[in-house]
Parts: C-alpha cells; structure tokens; sequence
C-alpha cells in the first residue's frame, strides 16, 4: 500500500517565479504536483497552500500556524513534506523541532537554490529526497537537502549559492543518498519519550547578539530597557565574554538579577561552547548565564523563544536549557 505523503508550501525559492522585482514565490501547490509525480513513486501524494511567502518574510507567527497545521494533519498521513525558503529555513526547522516533539510521522522541510522552473534546479532531487524520507515511518523532524537529511534542530544554511547549502552542525547526518539508496543512521534518529501533543507558544521578546571587539556594555543594557526578557549572545571561541575594561559579565549579572534569561554560545560554528574552560567563561557563569553548548544559535534562539512561551519561572528555565529535548544539544 502506497505511503500517503501531505506537501505544504509556504513558498521560497523552490516555488518560484520571476517577477518585475526579482524571483517572488508564486508556483502553487497544483503547479507542483504536476511536477512532482515524477519523484513520488510509492506514495500517494496530496498538496495544500499555507501561504506563499519569501522565507525571509516568515516571522514566529507563522512558525506556530505551521506546526498547528502540521498536527492537525498527522493522524490523515504517514509523512509531511514542508516546502520552504531556504534563508530562515534552519529557524522554522529548529522551532518545529520544539513545537512538535513527540510527533509520530516524519516531518521534512525541504527547499532548493533554483526554482522548480528552472530545467537545472536542486528542486526535483531535494524533494525527492524529503518524499522519500516522509514515507520512512521514522518519526521527528528533519530538513532534507543536496541528498542527505538532517535533524532539524541542528541544521544550519552555511552556503548562499551552492546546491549544498545546509550542513548538520556537530552531530552526524539521519540520513544520505547513495548509489545504495538511502542510508539512514538510526542512532542519531530522537528517541520519542512521550506522546505528542502540540506547544506552539512563544515569546517575541528575544534579542540576539553577537560578540565583537568595541562593542559597549550599554548595548546590553538597552535592550534590557526596551523590554526583552530573553537574550543570546554569540560569544567568542568556548564563550568568552570581555571583563577587562570593558566589564560585558558584570553588566550580564544586572540583567540576570533584573530578571532576564540570557544564553551563551559560540559564534563558531562548530564544535560548541564550553563556559568552564576559561576564565571569561567561569565570569559568565558566576553571572548566571545558561550555556548553549553544542547548540546551533537557530536552535538556541528557538529553544529561548520556545521556552519563555511555556514559563517565565527561572528555575524551570534553567531546567529546560539542562537537557536535550529534541537533539538540538549534548550537554557536557
């Protein structure tokens, strides 16, 4: 029996066509399946418009419509594909990742750098790949792009024009397409720990902020002032923050006692953040900084929005940003 396959199209480039002011989304999901057929055997497939939206465009509103929509369907379909733009695509797959934990079928997002109208696009074998990976029966949410899949909460866009646009940051790839079909390395497939139910609020009021040399500790202090309550740094290296002179930690402890929840990560891509190692770390931590570790800063940025959506209570926060909820993180 066929696989029953639901495609929803947000839009991007995939969906593509030139317009007056540049390619603009406006392919629509018939349009698509037309295409599609030609990748889609074993399944039964069946498309639905969300909306049609450049995904620089996409905004946490939308993130929670989505995984509303998504959970609303799972019981009808073995696996959903996501069609999106690949610009904030490592964001929605992060907070798709946290709203829908627990879920039963696979979830792919997917896109492409070409536009399905364009004869020599990545369009065709992105979603070919997301297809067959949504009829895999292997449950979570994953992103699907240049033949291998990822686990969303750890993707991240590393090239702007390359077909091989996304990389799985700090944990191996779910799955690669080869000459041998598709291989998928179950140990790094979520464990589901109990059953699903959808948690798609969140706060808008995060900030996101990275490290460099001349920045002013009264930056911190103003977005403080304009009313966010949760911030993350992209620090140096292992996460260091400055303290000499210039005192970024003791500003940082002012935010934390005044109430914020701040996070501290890397601004290096891979390998994470470690707060202990040195002195600018533990100075950090004495403030009462939650570390990142291994985290992608979309998962982290996600992770903080999700979190200060289901509680404002300190200690629950910390708790959160303690464990791993989805493998967006190893926790040292």
């Amino acid at each position: 029996m066929n696989k029953k396959i639901m495609i929803l199209n947000t839009g991007g480039t995939l969906s593509s066509v030139m317009k007056d002011n540049g390619l603009a989304p406006g392919l629509t999901a018939e349009n698509l399946q037309k295409q599609l057929h030609m990748v889609s055997q074993g399944t039964d497939l069946s498309m639905m418009d969300l909306f049609s939206l450049d995904s620089a465009n996409i905004f946490p509103e939308d993130w929670a419509l989505l995984a509303e929509k998504i959970a609303s369907l799972k019981d009808e379909y073995d696996g959903i594909v996501v069609i999106h733009g690949t610009d904030t695509m490592a964001y929605t797959s992060s907070m798709l990742s946290f709203m829908l934990q627990n879920i039963d079928i696979p979830v792919v997002i997917t896109g492409s750098q070409l536009s399905m109208a364009n004869p020599i696009a990545d369009a065709m074998e992105n979603c070919r790949c997301a297809i067959h990976m949504a009829a895999s029966g292997i449950p979570g949410v994953y992103t699907a792009f240049n033949r291998k899949v990822m686990l969303g909460c750890r993707t991240s866009k590393v090239r702007s024009m390359s077909f091989d646009a996304f990389d799985s940051i700090n944990c191996p790839n779910v799955a690669q397409i080869s000459s041998l079909g598709m291989e998928i390395n179950k140990q790094v497939v979520p464990v589901k720990s109990d059953i699903f139910h959808l948690e798609n609020n969140f706060s808008n009021n995060v900030f996101m902020l990275k490290m460099f040399p001349g920045i002013h500790r009264s930056m911190l202090r103003s977005i403080r002032e304009m009313g966010y309550e949760g911030l993350y740094i992209e620090a140096y290296g292992l996460g260091g923050l400055p303290f000499v002179n210039h005192d970024i930690s003791g500003v940082l402890q002012e935010l934390v006692e005044d109430g914020m929840t701040v996070v501290v990560g890397t601004q290096v891509r891979y390998e994470g953040s470690n707060l202990s190692v040195y002195e600018t770390g533990q100075r950090a931590l004495e403030s009462g900084v939650l570390q990142a570790y291994d985290m992608t800063s979309e998962a982290a940025i996600t992770k903080l929005m999700w979190v200060l959506g289901k509680t404002k209570d300190p200690k629950q926060i910390r708790d959160y940003f303690n464990v791993s909820l989805c493998g967006e993180v190893n926790i040292l």
